[in-house]
């Protein structure tokens, strides 16, 4: 059999390449396929590493191509009248169909192996995930297969080849519409899935995103066998009637055989339909499957969770192809949860109870969207938002959160789920962290701790201060009961023996004497540390010294050690711009971080605050401050001693403040003493800005002359000022940055390192720029524009990687060591006003801690605009999409921090976050070239194959005959 069909096989192929049809077929395959990806697509300015474009319109097109393969393979014989012969061959009719497929197929399979050079040059210029590709291409070869199934099936049924091209087009265009978002727009989510089970293009969607699940492979399969069986069925017939021995009841027969096959394939489909468990994720991360992080948490679990996805049987045409993608990855989450999670899936508008539930209790309302149906343009309101219940903890995912959205140039957008495993893990990580925090506090200790007090004699300690120790004694009494030999209290007096303690406080913790008010001249000591015997960190006091507040203080502090509870950020941001003269370009230099506060507030407990009060938060685990402007010493000593408490530091700052307006682009140097701090601790930033061509273009505003008149108009300009960091700009080795494909990094100063300063502290590099950088110290930030009227700036000679983001790890010294406290300023203004002999028994502390512990840690960002609100608008409008590699950044590095890296894996798997390297028209244009060229360079190839096997064929041929000649 085998011989046989590859007989017809070689017959046909011959056949193909004999004739321009071969030719003809694979130039125009991939003579679309370019025009589609480079023309239609808009590929570069789509600006996606990715070849979606290139297989977006592979159903339709193979369609055509499919039809005009194989229109004549069948037809022809019959019209030529050697289909009859060929039957009374002894060749089976399905060796005959056989290598007529397998000779189809090979013809898809080599168009579709010419367009390789396309996904290769994408992944010289891009990030690209090769997982989409090969998903791509098998399905676009089972896709193929099935066309040819179907094209085979029409041809055996006539002799006319343009009525076998017709049927074919129209046969596979009701399965391509069947699950097309074109036909189940018009249908409620039930209906719309049941068409998307028969529907090729759907299923070809699903494999395309990577995903090769069982389901999909045998559609394609059953397509073929149910054709195979139908065009069998006819050839047997025509067999029959060939040599006069067809009968009724043998045709009958036969048929019903035919019949029974093909509802066993049908059937088959269906049943697999209810496993969704045989699939494989070929995306790089598996951002489709259920990562090891999603299932610790899962694992945790002590109560049923509950995901209910409330979707509506009408919603807006993008959203429903995402539905049943949901379903299938909650219904993974049930699977993982091993009993403890439970899913449910409901239509609020077809259940008023649960609507009623879902708008009273969580908030959860429809959404109106704009729809057409058959007869008018219509708004709906539709539901589609994704609840997390655990315990009396719950997160509401609306369709905001669950999708991201790609402008797509004139043809729309493109949506697709917004990486839907972090969005349902977050939520389910802070219900279960925030449920778990009414409960026990010892529950998720690693080690024991101890509450260790270095407290002064009572003779030497103020009046509120003794209470306070008799507060504290009872507090960590009570505490020391309920944690099962969890916790423990160590009261230790620095000032007692021969003072040695003293010292040693002073050089390992940074411990320096009290003071109560400004005039007390008594000295003592009052500080708390918790330690699990790993680390150590200090427990602030707080201001009003009462049971509850230090209560409070110290199970903030247990926290800390546990990695069952929210942490808490201490964000410090510039005041927001006044809305009003924002509208007329007069806010000055203020800027909005709302978007990075948001994101902030997914994940931890963030606490706003105004580092003027010279205190951070006392619950605050890491601080954050962003785009600090003209820090005096007050301000400072809130950063400087949070550091010094153990605790880490995250600053994203810039030596300049830039200011955006409608007609100029500038930087202004910062005053403050920002700058002096950080290179008391290693770190300096120059009064300079990175400029790099490795960047992106943005719409600036650009002046010009015509005909002596000045014009500023908005224009899309390289703009080396806005970095594109990515590849070796980002540290791999790093959980930081290793999950980022590329970050857009805007006005940035270069950071130098002092290694002699930060000798005995562990350096990591997070962020470089190019080899081809250089900076420069001018304020303008607007190019200059030549003579013949183009914009650009003036590189300088020396050019090399520059430094854009770092931490250091170890114990710092203060900057205020040896100083009196900066706080002292307030006492003294307020005592100018009240009796000295008043304040000299005030409730008020004053000291300076001037030595952090080994855990402290100082993360620099240098620049103060990345993560700003107008930036990432910037950024979203140059790239037709919300851009957030900056938000990512700043939540991996406090993960890192925090020690709590389970959504690093994760987080930022978007598909639209690999964007490609910038390229000038130039580049774009050899790219495109390239790819043409490649595409005759293939069919050149082929043709020089052909004519080499046909000239050993005939060689082969010419010495037989010469052998039997006389």
């Amino acid at each position: 059999m085998l011989r046989n069909t590859l007989r017809v096989c070689r017959k046909e192929l011959g056949s193909f390449f004999a004739s321009p049809v071969a030719y003809i077929f694979l130039g125009v395959f991939l003579l679309v396929s370019l025009f589609v990806v480079f023309w239609a697509e808009s590929f570069f300015a789509r600006n996606i590493a990715d070849v979606r474009p290139l297989f977006e319109w592979m159903p339709v097109l193979l369609i055509f191509l499919v039809a005009a393969l194989t229109m004549r393979m069948w037809s022809e014989e019959r019209r030529t009248g050697t289909l009859e012969y060929l039957l009374t061959l002894p060749v089976r009719p399905g060796e005959y169909l056989l290598g007529k497929f397998l000779a189809a197929l090979f013809m898809v399979l080599l168009a579709l192996l010419l367009t390789l050079p396309l996904p290769f040059s994408v992944a010289a210029i891009g990030p690209l995930d090769w997982g989409p590709v090969w998903g791509g291409y098998l399905a676009a070869l089972f896709l193929g297969a099935a066309y040819i199934a179907i094209g085979l099936f029409l041809s055996v049924r006539s002799d006319s080849q343009i009525v076998s091209l017709i049927g074919t087009v129209v046969i596979c265009g009701v399965f391509y519409l069947l699950g097309s978002d074109l036909l189940t727009g018009f249908f409620g989510n039930d209906s719309a899935e049941l068409l998307r089970l028969f529907g090729s293009g759907a299923r070809f969607s699903s494999i395309t995103r990577g995903v090769i699940d069982l389901r999909d492979l045998y559609y394609y399969l059953s397509l073929v066998g149910v054709f195979f069986v139908l065009t069998l069925y006819s050839l047997r017939c025509l067999r029959w009637d060939s040599q006069s021995q067809a009968s009724g009841p043998r045709c009958r027969m036969i048929g019903m055989v035919a019949l029974v096959l093909i509802v066993n394939l049908i059937a088959a489909h269906l049943w697999l339909q209810q496993i969704g468990s045989l699939r494989l994720d070929l995306t790089q991360g598996r951002i489709y499957s259920i990562s090891p992080t999603t299932r610790e948490y899962l694992a945790r679990l002590q109560e049923p969770l509950l995901i209910r996805g409330y979707f509506s049987a009408k919603t807006h045409p993008l959203l429903a192809p995402l539905v049943p993608q949901l379903r299938d990855l909650i219904s993974e989450y049930q699977l993982a949860g091993h009993g403890n999670v439970r899913s449910e899936f409901v239509d609020p508008q077809q259940h008023p109870d649960l609507e009623a539930e879902a708008n009273e209790k969580y908030g959860i309302k429809p959404v109106p969207f704009k729809v057409a149906d058959r007869y008018q343009a219509a708004l709906v309101n539709s539901y589609f938002q994704v609840l997390i219940q655990y315990g009396d903890q719950y997160q509401v995912l609306d369709f905001r959160d669950l999708i991201e959205v790609k402008n797509s140039g004139e043809s729309g957008v493109d949506v697709e789920l917004n990486n839907p495993e972090y969005q349902l893990t977050r939520c389910i990580k802070r219900v279960l962290f925030g449920f778990q925090a009414g409960g026990d506090l010892f529950a998720n200790l690693a080690h024991p701790l101890t509450l260790t007090g270095y407290l002064s004699d009572d003779s030497r300690l103020p009046d509120f201060l003794k209470n306070f120790r008799v507060d504290l004694q009872s507090v960590a009494g009570d505490m020391e009961k309920k944690s099962a030999g969890q916790f423990a209290l160590k009261i230790i007096d620095p000032q007692g023996g021969d003072g040695h303690l003293v010292k040693e406080l002073a050089e390992k913790y940074g411990f320096q004497p009290m003071q109560a008010g400004l005039y007390d001249s008594q000295r003592f000591y009052f500080y708390l540390t918790l330690d699990d015997g790993t680390q150590t960190v200090q427990i602030p006091l707080a201001d009003d010294f009462t049971r509850p507040a230090l209560e409070r203080s110290i199970k903030d502090a247990l926290k800390r050690f546990s990695a069952g509870y929210l942490k808490t950020v201490a964000l410090a941001l510039p005041a927001p711009p006044d809305s009003f003269l924002a509208q007329y370009g007069m806010a000055g230099s203020s800027k909005g971080f709302t978007v990075l506060k948001k994101n902030l507030e997914q994940n931890y407990n963030v606490t706003e605050f105004d580092l003027s009060s010279g205190v951070v938060p006392e619950s605050a685990d890491i601080l954050v401050v962003v785009a600090p402007k003209d820090l005096d010493d007050k301000q400072l000593f809130a950063i400087d001693q949070f550091l010094m408490q153990g605790r880490t530091v995250l600053l994203a700052a810039s030596p300049f403040d830039v200011n955006i307006s409608r007609s100029s682009l500038s930087a202004d140097k910062q005053q403050g003493k920002l700058l002096d701090w950080l290179e008391y601790n290693g770190l300096a930033m120059q009064q300079q800005l990175v400029l790099d061509p490795r960047s992106q273009p943005l719409p600036i505003p650009v002046s010009r002359t015509v005909g002596g008149i000045p014009l500023q108009e908005i224009q899309m300009v390289p703009y080396p000022y806005f970095l594109d960091v990515r590849d070796d700009g980002l540290n791999q080795q790093l959980p930081v940055t290793a999950g980022l494909t590329h970050l857009l990094y805007d006005w940035a100063a270069p950071i130098q390192v002092d290694d002699k300063a930060n000798s005995d502290r562990k350096i990591t590099w997070l962020l470089k720029s190019s080899e081809k950088a250089w900076t420069s110290d001018a304020q303008s930030l607007l190019p200059k524009v030549t003579a013949d009227g183009e914009q650009g700036f003036d590189p300088a000679r020396e050019r090399a990687k520059q430094l854009l983001g770092v931490a250091l790890e170890g114990q710092f010294s203060s900057y205020f060591a040896g100083q009196p406290s900066p706080l002292l300023e307030g006492a003294k203004k307020s005592a100018e006003q009240e009796n000295a002999a008043e304040q000299k028994n005030s409730d008020q502390l004053l000291s300076v801690i001037e030595k952090s512990p080994e855990a402290a840690r100082l993360i620099l960002f240098s620049s103060a605009d990345f993560v700003a609100d107008q930036t990432l608008q910037l950024a979203s409008a140059v790239s037709g999409n919300e851009d957030y590699g900056g938000l990512q950044l700043i939540s991996n590095s406090l993960d890192w921090s925090l020690e709590d890296q389970g959504l690093l894996a994760i987080r930022g798997r978007g598909h639209y976050a690999r964007t490609l390297i910038p390229l000038e028209h130039d580049g774009r244009v050899l790219v495109e070239s390239f790819n043409y060229a490649l595409a005759l360079i293939g069919l050149g190839i082929v043709f020089v194959v052909y004519r080499v096997l046909l000239g050993r064929k005939r060689a082969v041929y010419r010495c037989l005959l010469e052998r039997r000649a006389p």
